[in-house]
């Protein structure tokens, strides 16, 4: 069954320093800056003590944690972890999206599904399990939402898979992904599905006297052709010799 998320409470501040160059120093300083977005899509820059975000991060998990975010020391606002910039070179956090929340609100969350165990068709008949599906979008109340959705794969035979509708979720959960969808399969190496060398031998066979048929087909309607134009060339001597006699007789009559 799926595990609830833990929340957890983190302090944070209003931001005023806006733009690239301020970003930057705050950066420098030990802190990363943030944005959280209300339910009408108003943002309010804030900022977090970097190393502490870091660590709860670390700790807990990078997908949708729920926080209670205590800003500039006022009650805590609920908010939910969206995304996350990184550094590609070194992999520090540059960035963080918020987004505020009602406890009594459902969201729609995308969750990554974990294959658990190890397919019989792996063991003990040699094939190999590839997992088609990443993540899968939930639907679900604020306090039923779920880092991660398992799914065991240990009784799967080759040429089997499991789908969206195999997943298991709590009753407050929705799965809004179809649930035709293959999640997980398990079939033979690549390898081994290939056609064997005497087929492909065969195959080769066949299509070489198609192949040679062509040419000689074309060769001969060329010759056909080149046959069917040398009597118009000769025609052509044939009209003068036949016009030379009439200048003859002209001469004959002077």
């Amino acid at each position: 069954m799926a595990k609830e998320m833990e929340v957890i409470r983190l302090e944070a501040e209003r931001r005023p320093e806006l733009g690239s160059s301020a970003v930057h120093r705050l950066r420098r300083a030990g802190w990363l800056p943030a944005v959280v977005y209300d339910a009408h899509g108003k943002s309010q820059p804030v900022k977090f003590n970097r190393h502490a975000f870091e660590l709860m991060v670390r700790r807990h998990g990078g997908q949708n944690l729920v926080l209670d975010m205590q800003l500039d020391g006022a009650d805590a606002l609920k908010v939910l972890l969206k995304d996350v910039q990184r550094d590609s070179i070194h992999d520090h956090m540059l960035h963080v999206d918020l987004l505020e929340i009602s406890m009594t609100r459902k969201l729609r969350i995308d969750v990554a599904i974990r294959l658990v165990g190890e397919p019989l068709g792996v063991t003990q008949q040699g094939g190999i399990l590839e997992q088609l599906l990443r993540t899968v979008q939930v639907e679900c109340l604020p306090a039923d939402i779920i880092q991660e959705l398992p799914l065991d794969v240990s009784s799967l035979n080759l040429d089997e898979s499991l789908f969206v509708r195999d997943l298991k979720t709590l009753p407050s959960q929705t799965v809004l992904t179809p649930g035709h969808i293959a999640v997980a399969s398990v079939h033979m190496p690549a390898a081994e599905e290939e056609a064997k060398p005497a087929e492909a031998e065969e195959a080769a066979e066949g299509a070489a006297p198609a192949e040679g048929a062509a040419p000689a087909e074309g060769a001969a309607e060329g010759k056909a052709a080149k046959d069917g134009k040398e009597p118009a060339r000769d025609a052509k001597p044939a009209a003068k010799e036949g016009k030379e006699p009439e200048k003859k007789d002209k001469k004959e009559k002077k």
